[in-house]
């Protein structure tokens, strides 16, 4: 199997992971806000995903010479390693979980702050578990400094969310009762006038600029969950619970592969990063399929009922939702590659995956336009604290088997 043995090549998976980990949300934000089900997504998403880890398993976990401690995918599936298996499955089934309280909060809270919440609480809990589970490798007076800057984050994180919900809900007060457009002022809120076709009589359409109020109702009619009216707290609770499920995933990895418990038969190899990333991704798509299907003919959030029948039907952005699967496994697989060479703890440096998601959140979006000082003021700071933690973070990658 395919082993990383170097720091660069650990931090350079490390970068990799943070790409794709922060640019799958923003796709299932933007199918949402199209107004495809959740539901649906997210099922195309999972199984996406699913075989991003299937490909891994059979071509990085074969390639090279298999021995007695590196033995490679296909050798280990017929050991007797199920401690390891359940604590890599638990691990998939917390990973999944939280995955798919994200997408709701996403729709609440946005994408940018539900990301940030959520990786700081990871970074936070699960930073402190790698740490101790690995033997100290990472060096501790690094690590947690770049700990104490994403905790400063979930604060400043939380702080944007209530300076960006009071602009946002400021605009829509000013807007009238009846008829928004006749009664758009001029200059800040004026609507952009699409070009109308020559060919055709039609009257030229109307588009709301990004972060007006006409911008924000324009969202909320063709968005899958309707957020108008709906208690901020929902999305808040949403993101902390998927922000604790998300915390405890990678820990549960780290056990899995490592067996600091001694939990295996004498005699059996621990559990390479391609079995355990199988089991773990198997067992995610799993309560994945079930939870979705039950949301399906049962959905919360007010969402419209569906069924297997309209699911398979409904092929429109599904490419986009597999393509977002295809990114979660590849990034979250290459972040247990790295955390496997350098240390757990400084691989969940990843998790500063608000970077990437708030670009994405204002670049696709509109997140963020036409809001007050404070708001940016905020936000810059956040982005900040990310930017220092992920550096230190990584600056203290360390190598297994060498203590620092």
């Amino acid at each position: 199997m395919y082993v990383i043995e170097s720091k660069a090549a650990a931090i350079g998976c490390m970068i990799l992971s943070l790409c794709c980990l922060g640019s799958w949300p923003a796709i299932l934000t933007l199918l949402e806000r199209r107004g495809r089900l959740p539901q649906h997504t997210f099922l195309d998403f999972t199984t996406a995903n699913l075989l991003a880890a299937i490909l891994i398993a059979f071509t990085l976990g074969e390639v090279g010479k298999s021995t007695f401690q590196t033995p490679d995918f296909t050798t280990q599936l017929l050991q007797d390693n199920w401690p390891s298996v359940l604590l890599a499955v638990a691990g998939g089934v917390l990973l999944s979980v939280g995955n798919l309280a994200t997408q709701y909060a996403f729709a609440f809270v946005g994408l940018s702050v539900t990301e940030v919440i959520t990786a700081s609480i990871t970074v936070v809990i699960g930073t402190t578990l790698n740490y101790f589970l690995d033997d100290k490798i990472n060096r501790a007076e690094v690590l947690f400094p770049g700990v104490g800057c994403f905790l400063i984050a979930v604060f400043l994180g939380a702080a944007v969310h209530s300076s960006n919900a009071a602009d946002v809900k400021a605009k829509l007060e000013s807007l009238p009762s009846e008829d928004f457009y006749s009664s758009i002022k001029k200059g800040e809120d004026n609507p952009e006038k699409e070009e109308p076709d020559l060919e055709s009589h039609e009257k030229p359409v109307e588009k709301a600029k990004a972060g007006t109020a006409g911008f924000f109702v324009e969202l909320e009619n063709k968005r899958a969950i309707k957020v108008f009216g709906k208690s901020i707290m929902i999305g808040l609770f949403l993101t902390l619970f998927a922000g604790t499920c998300l915390s405890l995933f990678s820990p549960a990895f780290n056990l899995a592969t490592n067996d600091q418990w001694s939990t295996l038969p004498k005699g059996v190899p621990k559990l390479v990063v391609y079995t355990a990333f199988f089991y773990f991704s198997i067992a995610g798509f799993l309560i994945a399929l079930i939870l979705n299907l039950i949301f399906l003919y049962r959905p919360m959030a007010g969402l419209a009922r569906s069924s297997l029948k309209k699911y398979v039907k409904d092929s429109k952005g599904r490419s986009w939702a597999v393509f977002a699967g295809f990114l979660c496994g590849f990034g979250n697989g290459l972040q247990f590659m790295g955390g496997q060479a350098a240390g757990y703890a400084a691989a969940d440096s990843v998790q500063a995956l608000p970077l990437v998601s708030t670009f994405w959140g204002i670049i696709l979006f509109g997140e963020y336009r036409r809001s007050s000082r404070r708001t940016y003021v905020l936000l810059v700071s956040m982005l900040v604290m990310f930017v220092a933690a992920v550096a230190i973070l990584m600056a203290s990658s360390g190598r297994r088997g060498h203590r620092k």
